[in-house]
C-alpha cells in the first residue's frame, strides 16, 4: 500500500478533504454580490448614493466571514474527534 492508498483510506475514513470545502469560495462570493444588489435596491428605494451598497458589501462579506469560520471550526472539531478515536 503506498502512500496515495493510505490517504485516500484516511479521507474515506472521515477525515477532511477539500470536497468538505469546495463550495466555500462560491458561498462567499454570492453572499457578497446578493448582499451588494440588496444594498442597491435600498439606495434608489430611498434616494441615497451608494451608502447601502457599501454597507451591503460589507455585511455580505462580514456574512460569508463568519460562515466560514464556523464551516472550518465544525469540520476541525469532526476531525479532532475522529482522530481521537
Amino acid at each position: 500500500m503506498d502512500d496515495d492508498d493510505r490517504q485516500r483510506k484516511t479521507f474515506s475514513a472521515g477525515g477532511l478533504s477539500g470536497a468538505d470545502f469546495a463550495g466555500v469560495g462560491i458561498q462567499f462570493a454570492v453572499a457578497i454580490i446578493a448582499f451588494l444588489y440588496a444594498g442597491q435596491w435600498l439606495d434608489r428605494r430611498i434616494g441615497t448614493s451608494g451608502v447601502f451598497t457599501i454597507i451591503g458589501v460589507f455585511v455580505g462579506a462580514s456574512a460569508a466571514f463568519y460562515n466560514m469560520y464556523r464551516r472550518i471550526s465544525a469540520a476541525q472539531k469532526k476531525d479532532d474527534e475522529a482522530r481521537k478515536r
